[in-house]
């Protein structure tokens, strides 16, 4: 998993401040190690960041976000260089929200 290394430096003053995938995206903009012992080569690293920024894909809290299957597998089966990082998604649901608010308003 992203992250296991124990020496690993978490900027934060408690776990729970941190959401994990926006953790995962700063790494991933600043182009930093992910705390995975296991990759020994260029190519692990190459597939551990494509599977890391199709996996964010695929938590999108937005529906409208969240990739297609078939559109997964031409991203893992793709080039690192023309992924896309996806939006970083909300801490709560947006279309959640305004559900209630609309709910609310009748």
């Amino acid at each position: 998993m992203v992250g296991q290394r124990k020496n690993i430096k978490v900027e934060v003053d408690c776990s729970s401040d941190l959401y994990f995938p926006h953790w995962i995206y700063k790494r991933l903009e600043l182009n930093q190690d992910l705390g995975l012992k296991s990759i020994k080569n260029e190519n692990d690293e190459e597939m551990v960041r494509k599977m890391t920024v199709v996996s964010l894909w695929c938590i999108q809290t937005d529906p409208s976000h969240r990739q297609a299957m078939h559109k997964v597998v031409e991203m893992l089966e793709g080039s690192l260089e023309v992924l896309e990082i996806p939006p970083k998604p909300f801490l709560s649901s947006p279309s959640t929200s305004s559900i209630h608010l609309s709910s609310e308003t009748l």
